[in-house]
């Protein structure tokens, strides 16, 4: 179906700022709307249900995924999340411009099925991506080497995207991520 808004993916290692720049451009672009994502996972320090996730139980996620509700759904360090369908596309019928903050996988599920336009943001350098990880201080030394490990696998499916924004300073791949949306 042909929608009057435009679906943006972008996807990016933990740690690479996806999340800190889809947030940012929606700050400086009215016509870009976030879309509230549902997960199985812990909610942290700051995080409201139904703002940041819905957060849910794995039976309630499951049931979700039977009945067809995700446009994309994945299991991610041991936790399930998904993007609903219908709210994507209720937002895309109204000539909303949204960005989905998702993993590769869930992207390329989504590519599949719709038109999207696809931004994949990478770190400098796999150092500098290991000093954020540990600069949030949200993670033990092993997630973080887990985390790490996982970046450099995902890494390798940068060329499966439209875009590539290498964030190594923050407002600068902010004004390509906005050129892109504007675009």
């Amino acid at each position: 179906m042909d929608y009057p808004g435009n679906l943006f993916v972008v996807a990016a290692p933990s740690g690479a700022g996806k999340s800190s720049l889809v947030k940012a451009l929606m700050e400086l672009d009215a016509r870009v709307q976030p879309t509230v994502s549902h997960t199985t996972r812990a909610t942290r320090p700051g995080e409201e249900h139904g703002v940041h996730y819905h957060f849910v139980q794995v039976e309630e996620f499951k049931a979700l995924i039977e009945r067809g509700d995700f446009l994309e759904w994945a299991e991610v360090f041991g936790n399930y999340y998904g993007t609903s369908r219908a709210a994507i596309e209720a937002c895309l019928a109204q000539g909303i411009d949204v960005f989905l903050d998702i993993d590769w996988q869930g992207a390329r599920q989504i590519r599949e099925q719709m038109p999207t336009k696809s931004i994949f943001i990478l770190p400098p350098s796999r150092e500098e991506l290991e000093r954020r990880l540990i600069g949030r201080g949200q993670d033990s030394s092993d997630v973080i080497a887990g985390r790490m490990a996982k970046a450099i696998a995902e890494m390798v499916h940068y060329d499966e995207y439209d875009y590539v924004i290498i964030n190594e300073d923050f407002e600068q791949a902010l004004k390509h991520e906005q050129a892109l949306a504007r675009a």
